[in-house]
Parts: structure tokens; sequence; C-alpha cells
């Protein structure tokens, strides 16, 4: 069975993706087991490759018994099994934790939505583990539509957003593909080993460089990489709160992997920085993308759209440390990639639960909410910290670890893009820690004649009265989840030296 372990992490989230519409007919509840069982398998999976591969070192499987060049070969080595197992635990995570709000979002459509989250997740998992071009353009299309489909849930302005999401997303789309076609043509292989064999072999040509520019446009749109990033805001702000708090934490993350996979495996060493600045372009870029969304969230009162604004901000981290394209940037990239993983989905998971408790997401309709729901603001703050980058936390030492990486090459300015941007963030979020710890809450009506009408009664009686904490199965995931990036922040060593910088 292990040398089938590449190909056990993906397919069952596909295969089953097919039966939960039927079993969603037959019980709605059954869709919801199905698609628990099925990611948790995947996820035990991940965890045994990953500790294969620490152990035995990288492995592949070849379909229908076909050698590439051509065959399909899934290729699980160190930084393959690490952001494989990051996607699953906190996809699972997730979706434990949102099942109440799927109910109340998904009425009547259960077996629906979690048949495209499986079919997201296999997309996803199949991406980090295909060691072929064109199979990794087809997963980026599972990911894609499953992920238009799951935002066209929002309603009205839900589907607006998707739409835009499904317009850009197919351009993204497009422009990768064009960019494999380019490669092809020269190299006459979709496999990765064979094609850095063959440019490592041979002498830079435009067709190549013009690939390589065609892929990186394609990945950046799916990264949400500024100024590529426009699609990203509607949709996690009108998207059900079950489905952004599932995609939030893990679907960016994967094009920002798929493009530094092209780094390693692809693109000879040097080529991307040397023949065609596609490094220079990700450092300036992800800068850029840094300050921006970092001067934007502080504007925003929803706090779903701060966050997706926060979420362009440290993605720009991600670019920085791949466009640096040497080891500790790639190490620093891939330790932001678990950092926002976690933070990411802590945020929007405790963001989930206090909508789903008081219906309300504005930043001036929190105040008290620390004190009515204590264990939620705290595991909201402990993401906050991490997203700041305060130590123990592993949002500093992804940003430590980046910051040395810059300065390394003298890029000095890269330290000062990282000690502006955490400060910002440490403007906007405490700004949420401030009215939910030490505003007071919204005083009691009198009487009847001092009943607030509309949307002021909504945002205000929900937190009167005693503390209401969302049930354990909403709560146990987030105090995990927030719990782990304090863990693997401490732990960072361990995770840097045995997994990071043998895969880099």
């Amino acid at each position: 069975m292990t040398a089938q372990l590449p190909a056990l992490i993906p397919l069952p989230l596909l295969a089953l993706s097919i039966l939960a519409p039927v079993a969603g007919m037959w019980r709605q509840g059954i869709a919801f087991w199905l698609a628990v069982a099925t990611i948790a398998f995947s996820t035990a999976m991940s965890a045994w490759a990953l500790a294969h591969v620490i152990a035995h070192g990288p492995m592949s499987y070849e379909f229908g018994g076909w050698e590439p060049p051509l065959g399909i070969e899934y290729v699980v080595d160190h930084v393959a099994a690490f952001v494989s197992l990051i996607v699953m635990v906190v996809a699972l995570a997730v979706v434990v934790a949102t099942r109440r709000m799927a109910e109340q979002e998904m009425q009547g459509r259960q077996g629906l939505y979690y048949s495209l989250v499986l079919l997201l997740l296999a997309g996803l998992t199949g991406i980090v583990v295909t060691a072929d071009l064109f199979n990794l353009f087809v997963f980026l299309e599972i990911s894609s539509l499953a992920g238009y489909a799951l935002v066209f849930h929002g309603g009205r302005k839900g589907m607006l957003a998707g739409y835009r999401y499904l317009i850009l997303g197919t351009l993204g789309g497009a422009f990768y593909l064009l960019g494999v076609a380019f490669l092809y043509f020269e190299t006459g292989t979709l496999n990765m080993a064979h094609t850095l064999a063959i440019l490592s072999a041979s002498e830079a040509t435009a067709p190549v460089s013009a690939g390589a520019v065609f892929i990186f446009i394609g990945l950046g749109l799916k990264m949400a990489l500024v100024p590529l990033h426009l699609w990203l805001p509607d949709a996690y702000t009108f998207a059900p709160s079950s489905v952004n708090t599932l995609i939030a934490p893990i679907m960016t993350k994967v094009g920002a992997y798929a493009m530094l996979r092209m780094f390693l495996s692809v693109f000879p060493e040097g080529y991307l920085i040397d023949e065609v600045p596609i490094g220079q372009a990700l450092i300036v870029l992800g800068a850029i993308g840094v300050l921006v969304g970092a001067v934007v969230a502080f504007r925003q009162q929803d706090i779903r759209r701060l966050l997706a604004y926060s979420s362009i901000s440290q993605l720009g981290f991600i670019a920085i440390g791949i466009g640096l394209a040497t080891p500790l940037g790639f190490v620093a990239a891939l330790l932001h990639i678990m950092n926002h993983a976690l933070m990411k989905g802590t945020l929007f998971l405790a963001v989930m639960a206090i909508r789903l408790q008081t219906g309300v997401s504005e930043v001036p309709a929190l105040a008290g909410l620390g004190r009515h729901l204590p264990v939620t603001a705290a595991a909201f703050t402990v993401g906050a910290i991490a997203m700041v980058g305060v130590p123990p936390t592993v949002g500093f030492f992804s940003k430590w670890y980046l910051s040395i990486a810059a300065v390394e090459q003298d890029l000095w300015v890269i330290l000062a893009v990282v000690l502006v941007s955490s400060l910002l963030s440490a403007a906007y979020l405490f700004r949420v820690l401030e009215r939910a710890y030490f505003a007071p809450p919204p005083a009691a009506p009198d009487g009847p004649h001092d009943q607030p009408e509309g949307e002021a009664r909504r945002t205000r009686l929900p937190l009167l009265g005693a503390t209401w904490e969302p049930r354990v199965d909403v709560l146990l995931p987030l105090v995990l989840l927030a719990a782990a990036t304090i863990v693997l922040g401490v732990l960072n060593v361990v995770v840097v030296r045995h997994v990071l910088e043998p895969g880099t």
C-alpha cells in the first residue's frame, strides 16, 4: 500500500465526491459523515506519506504502469507531503466545525455542498502531488470549478462575486495552459523532471521564457497576487460562512505551492532570476501586495472583508520568499504557507462562530464579545497575534526567516516592509480586539419604546445576556487550530530541519 500513497491522497476525495450527492438525496446528514470520513482518510494518508518521506526519501507512483514521460506520475517529496498534510488537517477541522452553519446555509443542498467540498480538496491535493504539468492544469481547474460553485451559494452578491472569480480564474487557467504549451513545444514532454533535465541541458530560448511568463501570470491569478487579486475580497466576503472558512485558509496557498514547484522542479536553478526576471517581479509585487493589503484592510468595517484584504497582504510574504529563490527564502515561504493556513483558519472559524451565535460580522457590533464569547475571542486573539508575527507563534518565525533571507541578499527594503506591515496588521487587528474586549457592551433596552429596529436590532440584541459560546464541535477545532499556531511556532526548528530544508 505504501507504493500507492501518492495516489491515495487525492483519488478517494475525487471518487467519493460522486457519492456525496447520492447520499444527500437519501439522507442529508449522511453526506456530512461521508465527507468527514473521506477527508480523515486522505489526512491519514498525507501524514503517512510525510513520515515515509522523512524516513526513506521521496516516492512516486506511475499510473497504469506507464513510465514518464509517456505516463502520468505522482510524486510525494518533503514539500508536497508537508503542504498536503497542512491542507488536509485544516480542511478536516473546518468541515467538522462548520457543520451547523452549513446546515443553515445549504438547506436541502448538503449533498451537493459536501460533493463540491470533496471535489475542491481533490483538486488541491492533486495539484500538490502531481509531477505532470498538464495534469496540474486539470487539477487546477477541478479545484477552481468547485470553488466557483461554492461561492455561488452566497445569494445574489455571492453569485456576482463568484462570476468575477470565474472570469478571472478562467483567464488564469488559460494563461497557465498557454505557458505549458510553449514548454511542451520546446521540450516535447509534460513531466516536470524531464522538462527540468531538458531545459538544464539546453540554452535558454524565447519560447521557454514566454512560457515561464504565462505560467506565472496564470498562477498569480490563482494565488491572488497583486495586481491580480481583484476576485478575492468579494469572494471571501459574500461567500457563505461555511465556504469562506474553508477556501480562505487553503485555496490560494496551493496556488503559491504550484508557483514554488516551478522553481524547484521545472525550471533550472537561476533561470527564473537570470534569464527571465520572474523572481524579481515576485519580490516587487509581493512587497506591494503586503503594504496595499494591510492599508486597505485598515479601512474595512466588515471583519470578513478585513480578513480578505489581510490575506492579500500575507500572500505577499509568500511571493517574496519564492521570489528570493534561495533555500532559506523557500523555507520562509513554506513556513508562511503553514502559518497562513492555520491562523486564517482560526480567524475565519472564529468569525463563523460569532456569526453562528450572534448573526453579526461588523466590527462596531463586536462590543462586549470578549465577555460573552471568551473562548472564541481568545482563539481570534491568537490568530491575530500570529498574523502580526508575535512570538512564539509560527507567524513570527516565518517572518524572521524571510527577513534573514532578504538581508542575506542585501534587500534591506524587504526588512522594512516586514516591519511596517506588522505595525499595520497590529493597528487594524488590535482595533477589532479593543472593540471586543474594552468597548462597553450595548445596554439592554428599558422598555418597548427602546427596542432597536431593523439592522440595529439584529446587531445589538444577540450579545445581551449570558455567555453564548458555540457547541463543542465548533469550539474544539477552533481551539486546536489556535493552539497549533503556537505549538508549531515553538517547534519550528523541528519542522524546518527535518521537513523544509531537505525539501528545498
